[in-house]
């Protein structure tokens, strides 16, 4: 079980993360929230890397709009989070992914931090890939603003996955962004759809969580 803890950003705002993991963990990992934010399964998300030997902090984005926000997954919990989403300049989001980042931050210098993020997450780690240079890899989840951001250019190795029934993501879209960047990692699962990853779901599915979740930490220890 992991701690509550505060960041602070770069423009003085104060935000709650959750961190999971010993201080000394080999690899130090942001994770990046759902719309949902850091809730009961964002925590395990969480938990399950720092049993896998990583230090972790998953910044609770939402606080620049509302705090202590954790939302159900029914369509109260998505109204309400698209709502909270639309607040916050993009921007603000990076700061706050980037406070993240040096909260991980080993005292010895020269360490390496990954991303993972899930839904609006995986959008948000695609962005800190190209806007920022905190992060040495980054990991994305059914990230469905990546098409819209295609003109990005990442600074460090990526991988994306996605759904291939996944109805707000069609597979046009993932085959603009494997064409506009041939050296991005893209996977893709069949016959399961958005959200595949988070037991809380309904579109969850066990077998490609698990096999995402295997190239993800490949993928990671490969560059961290």
């Amino acid at each position: 079980m992991g701690t509550t803890t505060t960041l602070t950003a770069s423009d003085g705002h104060t935000l709650s993360a959750y961190r999971a993991g010993a201080p000394d963990a080999p690899r130090a990992l942001v994770v990046v929230q759902e719309i949902f934010g850091v809730n009961h399964h964002i925590r395990a998300v969480c938990d399950g890397f720092a049993a896998d030997g990583y230090r972790v902090v998953a910044p609770a984005l939402f606080d620049r709009a509302e705090r202590d926000v954790e939302l159900a997954y029914d369509t109260q919990g998505v109204q309400t989070g698209l709502r909270l989403r639309a607040a916050i300049p993009a921007d603000k989001t990076l700061l706050d992914v980037v406070a993240a980042a040096d909260a991980l931050d080993d005292g010895k210098g020269g360490g390496k931090v990954g991303i993972i993020g899930y839904c609006w997450g995986g959008t948000v780690a695609w962005m800190a890939a190209a806007r920022t240079r905190a992060f040495a890899a980054a990991v994305g989840w059914y990230g469905g603003g990546i098409a819209a951001q295609n003109d990005l250019v990442p600074h460090c190795p990526v991988q994306l996955h996605f759904g291939e029934t996944d109805g707000s993501i069609p597979l046009s879209d993932v085959a603009a962004i494997r064409a506009a960047h041939p050296n991005v990692d893209i996977l893709t699962y069949p016959h399961v759809g958005h959200g595949f990853g988070c037991s809380e779901r309904d579109s969850f599915n066990a077998a490609a969580t698990q096999l995402a979740r295997t190239r993800s930490l490949a993928f990671l220890a490969r560059h961290l």
